[in-house]
């Protein structure tokens, strides 16, 4: 009761139409991830790739808030999240956030995940095997330097990949390549499906963006994202849970 009082208080406070819905446990046993149909590569399976996928196979009403990229670094927009103790995993690229890894330290120490988004962020399909590699291992690398760790989940920039892009993530010790099925922005939705909807387990895209770039800050933006999933009827949950 204490802890949904304090959570009420929070969505009071950054003036939320409802209190966010309590994701329920994950599961004992880990659903089994497979790349999404039509975005597999040759010898997806003979060589255990990493799948590409949109969706976590679940029957909770859950949805999984990803961001991507790093280039805005709103103090606001922690203080939010960290009051209403909403999960949430970052993608990161290094041009984009090595002017403050501290702003993602912070991030990480209350309890959110980092995850590869290359270095630079390029369109990886137009690069060759070497250079993409150079790319997510380099990342994998500043990732350990800087937060401890070498992730596991790579997001390929623009949700772009061929088949030497899995072959050399998987090489960098990847072992997911999540992309998303649904983009949130401050002023509107975006949907990868026909009925423009949300579905239990659905991976959520949004962006480290602010005023420079949008139509109001990343609390505007999660405003808008926690307002609709709460609506819904779905709760927020930690997509490495289910990994």
């Amino acid at each position: 009761r204490a802890a949904h009082a304090a959570r009420a208080a929070a969505a009071r406070r950054w003036k939320l139409a409802a209190v966010p819905l309590t994701a329920p446990p994950p599961p004992a046993k880990k659903p089994v991830i497979k790349a999404r149909k039509g975005f597999e590569v040759d010898d997806q399976e003979e060589l255990n790739l990493p799948p590409v996928f949109t969706t976590v196979p679940t029957k909770d009403k859950i949805v999984f808030l990803t961001i991507d990229d790093g280039s805005e670094k709103d103090p606001e927009f922690l203080r939010m999240m960290s009051d209403l103790k909403v999960p949430y995993t970052a993608f990161l690229t290094d041009k984009e956030i090595r002017d403050d890894y501290g702003y993602f330290r912070k991030m990480q120490s209350e309890g959110h995940t980092l995850n590869n988004h290359t270095l630079t962020h390029p369109y990886l399909p137009g690069l060759s095997y070497r250079e993409q590699k150079h790319e997510i291992c380099g990342m994998q690398a500043v990732m350990k330097k800087q937060f401890g760790r070498a992730p596991t989940v790579l997001r390929p920039p623009f949700g772009n990949y061929n088949r030497d892009t899995l072959v050399a993530a998987k090489s960098c010790g990847i072992k997911y390549a999540p992309i998303w099925d649904e983009e949130v922005y401050v002023d509107h939705w975006e949907y990868r499906e026909d009925d423009q909807d949300l579905h239990p387990g659905d991976i959520v895209l949004t962006h480290f963006r602010g005023r420079d770039e949008w139509k109001g800050t990343m609390a505007d933006d999660m405003r808008r994202f926690l307002n609709k999933v709460t609506a819904k009827g779905y709760a927020v949950a930690r997509l490495e849970d289910y990994l």
